[in-house]
């Protein structure tokens, strides 16, 4: 039998569960509808009539190099509508990374992976690379982004 002490520590620890629980909840919440309303902005002018033309030309040549930065320079417009409406982007914030959030960094991880996944040579490793240089990433962020991808994208 359980004495009094016991029991309200049983019940502390089962609020501490269930207060857990509902944090995690949120999160999940938040991360399913970013996922609903992800990139929607890519649908619409200006962006659409960009990505239309530019997408399979991305697609075709590798991610960071000169030829990958030209295609980038050429739908800049575009681009700067798009990090404006899309906060998982660093370019969306003043400070970059910095200013985002972990629900932001997951959905740019998945947007990162999901873009590798349509260059004929992408890699979400060399992607990290290429970011962790291009956002000034700390190696702290760049190793959780690592063990992040190993454990989802197996």
């Amino acid at each position: 039998m359980l004495t009094t002490e016991q029991k309200a520590t049983n019940n502390d620890t089962f609020r501490h569960i269930e207060r857990v629980r509902n944090l995690l909840n949120a999160c999940a919440i938040d991360l399913l509808r970013r996922g609903e309303q992800h990139d929607q902005t890519k649908l619409e002018s200006p962006e659409v009539e960009a990505f239309t033309e530019y997408t399979p030309k991305l697609a075709g040549c590798t991610y960071g190099s000169d030829e990958y930065r030209g295609y980038l320079a050429a739908i800049k417009f575009a681009l700067d509508h798009h990090y404006a409406h899309n906060r998982h982007h660093p370019e969306h914030h003043k400070n970059g990374v910095d200013d985002m959030n972990l629900l932001d960094i997951v959905e740019m991880l998945c947007d990162w992976k999901a873009a590798s996944e349509r260059h004929n040579d992408g890699n979400i490793r060399r992607s990290i690379e290429i970011n962790a240089n291009r956002f000034g990433l700390s190696p702290q962020l760049v190793a959780i982004l690592e063990n992040t991808a190993d454990l989802l994208f197996k």
